[in-house]
């Protein structure tokens, strides 16, 4: 391999012709003169050229020294604009989360969590990518987002998962359907046999919904409408369509401007947890370790 001059050799040579003065080279990059000196004229001997002029009054650079000492400062110029680009780099992968979260999450729960931690890091770049649970969870495990958020009841072998929000599906109806005026809950056995406005497969809210079905002993029952979001689950339930099983986050406003009607259920636990997932033996660390601590403040606190 073709010998190459080292860099603090390099680094001097150009210190010199600027300082006229071997001794305040080697002050300026933390050497002893007679070092300095040693490493010069090593340098010198193996690019087989006189670099310095050594005099009682300093040293001065050759015609060769002042050829040398040009392209030097050039590679050197480099290698500061390559160390610099390491660096950005390493900000901008430090400084960049990508989140993958449910509907519901993305869409009630995480814009407080991320506002908060944009305002303790204010050049943090956030990517959330908003799909459902199923998908979420696909995401973490293929390791393309940093954290996911999930509504679902379980979640796949190889994440892990931690409780970060609780939350209640309720049955609501428009104010024309018929359960919007009767004085009694619907029961278990009677929601398990009825068709559905309902979230398409994949969803952790029709996740939930199903468990919670099936924890009364009944079967599936096929919905009634699938649609690809709650907020057209939302929409199509304000048309009179029929019932559907929601979010109390999603319907809170609707039922208290009377737009929907909360109708009492029995014998059927539709309490749910929300819960970030991320790969097992990969805990969360830097700003994704943060939005974790976050979460789990305002758990603690609610």
């Amino acid at each position: 391999m073709t010998w190459q001059p080292d860099v603090e050799s390099l680094r001097l040579l150009v210190l010199v012709g600027r300082h006229r003065s071997l001794g305040a080279a080697a002050r300026l990059e933390g050497v002893s003169q007679p070092a300095a000196s040693k490493r010069l004229a090593r340098l010198e001997r193996r690019l087989g050229v006189r670099l310095l002029e050594r005099t009682r009054r300093g040293s001065s650079l050759t015609a060769a020294g002042q050829l040398v000492s040009g392209w030097a400062t050039r590679v050197l110029d480099d290698l500061d604009v390559l160390v610099e680009g390491a660096r950005a780099l390493r900000r901008e992968a430090a400084a960049h989360l990508a989140v993958a979260a449910s509907l519901t999450v993305a869409e009630h729960v995480l814009p407080g969590w991320l506002a908060q931690l944009r305002r303790a890091d204010p050049e943090l770049r956030v990517g959330l990518e908003v799909t459902n649970s199923s998908r979420v969870c696909e995401l973490v495990g293929e390791r393309a987002v940093d954290l996911g958020f999930v509504e679902s009841p379980q979640v796949p072998s190889g994440l892990r998962s931690r409780t970060v929000a609780r939350d209640r599906l309720v049955l609501v109806v428009a104010p024309g359907h018929p359960w919007a005026r009767r004085r009694r809950a619907v029961g278990a056995a009677e929601l398990a046999r009825t068709p559905l406005v309902s979230r398409e497969a994949g969803s952790g809210t029709r996740a939930a919904a199903e468990r919670a079905i099936a924890g009364t002993g009944a079967g599936p029952v096929e919905p009634l409408l699938e649609l690809g979001s709650s907020a057209a689950v939302r929409s199509t339930v304000l048309t009179g369509a029929g019932p559907a099983l929601l979010s109390e986050l999603v319907v809170a406003a609707d039922v208290a401007a009377g737009l929907l009607v909360d109708v009492p259920t029995d014998g059927i636990d539709l309490t749910r947890r929300l819960r970030l997932v991320w790969p097992a033996g990969s805990p969360p660390v830097g700003p994704a370790a943060d939005l974790v601590r976050i979460a789990l403040r305002a758990t603690a606190a609610g």
